[in-house]
C-alpha cells in the first residue's frame, strides 16, 4: 500500500483535522449561498416573484426528503468505506463504493417516478395553495427529472471526502454553485422560463457536479476506484451501510414534519408574526449549524480510518479535538445570538414588529445552543465508528421522543403559550445532549477497550 494512502493514520490529528475540516466547512457555506441566491433570483421575477418564491418554498420539504435518501446511503456507506480502508481491505471498500453507487441510481429512479406521478398531491399536502400550486408543480416536475444528479452528487461526494480528498469535495460543490448562479438569470429572465428556468438551472448544475464526482472516482487519482465489476448489490455489504445511514436520514427527513408541527402550533398561539419569526429562527439555526456539521464531516475520515486500523489512541484524540472545537464554536455563536439577536433578524426582515418578536424568539429558541457541540461531536463519532444502533437512538430520541411531544406540551406549562412553543427546542436539546453524552461515554469507552484488546 502506498504511503499516500496512509496519511489519515500518520499525520498529526490537529493538522489533519484543519486540512479536512476547512474545505468541508467551505463547501457547506457555498451550498447554502447558492440556495439563497437561487431564491433571490426567483423572488425578483417580474410581477409574480412573491408567489413564485412561495411556490418554490413549498417544494423545500420534498427536496429535503430527496436529499435525505442520499444521506441514507452515503452517510452510512462512506464511513464504512473509511473503516475498511483503515483495515487495509480496499477490496471491500471498493465494493461498498460500487454497491452504494448502484443503490443510489435505483433509488433515484423510484423517487423520480414518485415525484412525477404524485408530486402535485404531495405539494398540496405540504401547504401549496390555489395561488402557488402551479409554480410549485412547474418547479418540481423539472427538478424531479434531475433527481439522479442530486443523489449522485450528494452521495458520491461523501466518498470523495471520506478518503481525505476534502478539497476535491469542495470543488464538487463549488462547480455546481457557480454553474447555478450563472445559469439562473439566463433561464429565468433571458429565456423567460420563470420558476421552470430556476429548476432547469439546478438540474444542469447538479448534473455537471455529478459527472465531476463520478469521473474523479473512476479515475486514477482516487484511492477507492469506481469499477464496473464492483457495481453490484450485495446485501451483506449494503445493509450495514443503510443501517448506519438511518440516523442522518431521520435527522433530515424529519425536518419537514418538525416544521409543520412548529408552524401549526405557532399559528394557533401567535398568528402569522410567530410563524414568520420561526422561519427566521430555523434559518439562523440551519446556517449556524453548517460550520459545525462541516467540522464533524472533516473529522469523520480520520475517526473511521483509525477505527478500522484499530488505533484506539488516535480515535480518542480525534474525538477530543472534534469535541473541543465544536463546543468552542457553539458557545461562541450562542453568546453572539444572546447579545445581538437583531443582527440575525435584520438579515431576513425590515418589518419592525416581526424584528422585535424575532429577537426574543431567537434568544429562547437558541437558548441551549452552547451545548449542541457535544451532540454533534458524539453523534458523528458514533457514525464514524460504525455504531449504527446508537446513532439511530440519539437521532430518534431528540426528534421524535422529545421535540415533537414538547412542541405541544410546553405551551401549556408557561404563562405565554407562544413562547412555550419556541422553548420546546432548548428543553429538548438539554435532555437530548445529556442522554447522548451519557450513552456515548459508556459505548465509546467500551469500543476503544475492544480495539486495544484486538491490537
Amino acid at each position: 500500500m502506498n504511503q499516500d494512502k496512509e496519511f489519515l493514520g500518520t499525520e498529526p490529528v490537529g493538522k489533519l483535522l484543519r486540512k479536512l475540516a476547512i474545505p468541508t466547512v467551505a463547501a457547506q457555506l457555498i451550498n447554502m449561498l447558492y440556495n439563497i441566491v437561487d431564491r433571490i433570483y426567483i423572488g425578483h421575477i417580474p410581477g409574480d416573484g412573491n408567489l413564485a418564491l412561495t411556490g418554490v418554498g413549498v417544494c423545500l420539504p420534498v427536496i429535503m426528503i430527496v436529499s435525505a435518501f442520499a444521506a441514507l446511503i452515503s452517510s452510512g456507506g462512506a464511513p464504512r468505506a473509511s473503516i475498511n480502508m483503515g483495515k487495509g481491505d480496499y477490496d471491500t471498500a471498493e465494493g461498498i463504493l460500487g454497491g452504494c453507487f448502484l443503490l443510489q441510481v435505483l433509488i433515484s429512479l423510484v423517487l423520480t417516478a414518485v415525484l412525477l406521478l404524485f408530486g402535485r398531491e404531495m405539494l398540496l399536502s405540504f401547504g401549496a395553495s390555489g395561488n402557488t400550486i402551479d409554480y410549485a408543480d412547474s418547479y418540481l416536475k423539472i427538478y424531479a427529472l434531475g433527481t439522479i444528479f442530486v443523489q449522485l452528487t450528494l452521495g458520491m461526494n461523501s466518498f470523495i471526502t471520506a478518503q481525505g480528498f476534502a478539497q476535491i469535495g469542495m470543488r464538487t460543490v463549488l462547480i455546481g454553485a457557480v454553474c447555478n448562479i450563472l445559469l439562473d438569470p439566463v433561464f429565468i429572465f433571458l429565456c423567460g422560463m420563470g420558476v421552470r428556468g430556476a429548476a432547469l438551472a439546478t438540474v444542469i448544475s447538479q448534473g455537471i457536479s455529478a459527472i465531476w464526482c463520478v469521473r474523479f472516482l473512476a479515475g486514477k487519482k482516487t484511492h477507492l476506484r469506481l469499477k464496473k465489476d464492483k457495481i453490484r448489490l450485495h446485501a451483506a455489504i449494503l445493509l450495514p451501510c443503510v443501517a448506519l445511514g438511518l440516523s442522518p436520514f431521520v435527522m433530515q427527513a424529519s425536518e419537514s414534519i418538525i416544521s409543520v408541527c412548529f408552524n401549526s402550533s405557532l399559528l394557533k398561539y401567535g398568528g402569522d408574526v410567530a410563524v414568520g419569526a420561526m422561519t427566521i429562527c430555523t434559518s439562523v439555526m440551519q446556517f449556524a449549524m453548517l460550520p459545525l456539521q462541516g467540522i464533524a464531516q472533516g473529522a469523520q475520515p480520520i475517526s473511521s480510518y483509525n477505527f478500522g486500523a484499530r488505533n484506539a489512541p488516535r480515535v480518542r484524540e480525534t474525538f477530543r479535538y472534534l469535541l473541543r472545537i465544536s463546543v468552542m464554536y457553539s458557545v461562541g455563536l450562542w453568546l453572539f445570538i444572546m447579545v445581538v439577536p437583531g443582527a440575525f433578524g435584520s438579515m431576513f426582515t425590515s418589518n419592525p414588529e416581526l424584528l422585535m418578536f424575532a429577537k426574543k424568539a431567537l434568544r429562547i429558541y437558541c437558548g441551549a445552543m452552547f451545548i449542541f457541540g457535544i451532540q454533534i461531536a458524539c453523534q458523528m463519532t458514533f457514525i464514524s465508528t460504525g455504531n449504527a444502533v446508537c446513532s439511530i437512538i440519539v437521532a430518534v430520541v431528540r426528534k421524535f421522543v422529545l421535540l415533537l411531544p414538547l412542541i405541544y406540551i410546553v405551551p401549556h406549562l408557561v404563562s405565554h403559550p407562544v413562547w412555550g412553543v419556541y422553548l420546546a427546542e432548548p428543553v429538548a436539546d438539554i435532555i437530548a445532549v445529556t442522554f447522548t453524552a451519557v450513552l456515548f461515554g459508556n459505548r465509546f469507552r467500551k469500543a476503544l477497550e475492544r480495539l486495544s484488546q484486538e491490537e
